[in-house]
């Protein structure tokens, strides 16, 4: 398990003590080692390119949805994966930086598929850009068409022990620093009336 928190206070501590040579020359989380091979990632829900249904829409900002997390199904990871990530994101929200709708890690790594919202024991919900944990599905401004990514990561470790109040961007710095392999499922939500 990495801890974080005290990888962060080791980095300042080396930065601000004069000792940036010797920090600078060992990387404090080693980068991602990657594969050619992309995972495959499903839902009996909707297929890659197609509409997201009004099941799985937010109930909330003007959306009336049912806000269900859709099945979803992955490949195993590369040799090392040692847990699970997956993320949901809306590329096209009007922030400037798109938007997490949902945040799901340390899921263990013989588990290949989540269904009917039910989450393994030991995972974790990280927060989303509402600034709290849990599933967000779509909802679209009216009139406007959105692109959405579910995305598996295989990752290199048994747990992130990240703090509970990290942002989405935050979970997903260390989410990626850890990353062997990555899946993707693409739909899109809108445009509603």
């Amino acid at each position: 398990m990495i801890n974080f928190k005290a990888t962060a206070l080791a980095a300042a501590f080396l930065a601000t003590s004069g000792f940036i040579a010797t920090a600078v020359s060992v990387p404090l989380v080693a980068p991602p080692t990657g594969t050619d091979k992309p995972l495959a990632l499903d839902s009996p829900t909707f297929k890659e390119g197609e509409p997201i249904s009004n099941d799985h829409f937010w109930n909330n900002f003007g959306c009336s949805g049912g806000n269900k997390l859709p099945d979803l199904a992955w490949d195993a990871g590369p040799e090392g994966t040692q847990s699970y990530a997956i993320t949901f994101y809306d590329h096209d929200a009007p922030t400037g930086s798109g938007f997490w709708h949902w945040v799901v890690y340390n899921i263990p790594s013989d588990v290949r598929s989540i269904k009917g919202g039910v989450l393994p024991a030991g995972t974790v919900e990280g927060n989303t850009d509402l600034g709290k944990p849990g599933f967000f599905g779509p909802c679209p401004p009216k009139g406007r068409k959105h692109r959405y990514t579910f995305t598996v990561h295989a990752l290199k470790t048994p747990k992130l022990d990240i703090d509970k109040s990290a942002t989405a961007a935050l979970a997903g710095f260390f989410i990626y620093q850890n990353t062997l392999a990555t899946g993707e499922l693409n739909g899109y939500g809108g445009p509603r009336e």
